[in-house]
């Protein structure tokens, strides 16, 4: 069990003629942690279409905007991507064309890694393995003419929603944890193909620390298949970075998250424990107290069950951009 005492992977070949990592265009893949709301999207839950509108062609992409509103992401404002790319970030809509690194993101609110696994949340989520396909099926070729595929990193987060609906299987979890996260490189390997040759992943946040999990003695995942989820997740990019010309980065958001818990005062924070039940509520920003929150939603960790507060957002990517330049 070493997420919070193993470092961080860099599992780095030097690239020639490649840009500094920081400063890289990025293509995301995920679930509601890196989801962000698109004007052709699923309302909540995807940039671009879902599962029952798959296909699209080549105006439609470039087309498609960033909406940031209170609703837009998983975290009631801009989440850990926006803030590393510092794009989308403002109210209203943004064109990733506009922004100094642009920011294409694929990530489906409330994706697993495959159904092969665990089943879809709802009919029309898209999986891991069907976001890489649907991008390498009609993303790639408009995305190749704006942006070089050597010179875009690929970041991935993913795992919280395998490991939470997994979490009662009986299983063999670090078996089974193995074989999730072999299937999700195997997807990946799918954009080597295409020339893409830099990527970022992020384990596990502390799920065993949520709202519901600190009330329970048995708490679904514990701490130990999270570890094993991160040890597998671990192993599996180590094996990945074997291929010719690639950089792969593992930043352990475990450690950065449990910090931040640890230690709330040097932070701003207060909650650790709970949430602001009134967190939807369009006017909460201002009137928390009307819903029986004591502290503003920025001063608690948790924005609801399972999601991070946009400011916790803000601050694991102000750690991951410093990482990143390091």
């Amino acid at each position: 069990m070493c997420s919070l005492l193993c470092p961080d992977l860099f599992l780095l070949k030097t690239l020639a003629g490649s840009q500094k990592v920081e400063t890289k265009p990025r293509i995301a893949f995920g679930d509601s942690y890196t989801y962000v709301q698109g004007t052709h999207g699923h309302q909540n839950y995807s940039f671009i279409g879902d599962q029952f509108n798959y296909a699209y062609d080549a105006q439609t992409l470039p087309s498609d905007m960033i909406v940031q509103n209170q609703t837009a992401t998983a975290e009631g404002g801009p989440n850990w991507i926006e803030y590393l790319t510092n794009c989308g970030v403002q109210p209203g809509i943004t064109s990733p064309l506009s922004c100094k690194k642009q920011l294409w993101d694929f990530a489906f609110a409330g994706a697993d890694i495959s159904t092969e696994y665990t089943p879809l949340h709802h009919n029309f989520t898209v999986s891991l393995v069907n976001q890489i396909t649907q991008f390498k099926e009609y993303g790639h070729a408009t995305i190749s003419h704006i942006l070089p595929a050597t010179d875009t990193l690929i970041a991935t987060w993913i795992g919280i929603n395998d490991v939470g609906d997994s979490s009662k299987y009986p299983v063999h979890f670090p078996t089974f944890y193995k074989n999730l996260t072999s299937t999700l490189f195997t997807s990946i390997d799918g954009l080597y193909t295409l020339g893409y040759r830099s990527y970022l992943l992020l384990d596990l946040p502390p799920l065993d620390r949520t709202p519901g999990n600190r009330a329970t003695s048995t708490p679904h995942p514990n701490a130990t298949q999270v570890d094993w989820y991160n040890d597998a997740l671990r192993s599996g990019a180590e094996l990945f970075a074997k291929r010719r010309d690639v950089e792969v980065r593992v930043f352990d958001a475990h450690a950065r998250l449990n910090g931040i818990m640890d230690h709330p005062g040097q932070y701003g924070m207060v909650n650790m424990t709970g949430f602001c039940a009134g967190y939807d509520q369009p006017d909460i920003e201002l009137n928390y107290e009307d819903y029986g929150c004591p502290v503003p939603l920025d001063e608690y960790f948790w924005f609801n069950s399972r999601h991070l507060t946009s400011h916790v957002h803000r601050i694991l990517a102000e750690e991951l951009d410093e990482w990143l330049q390091g």
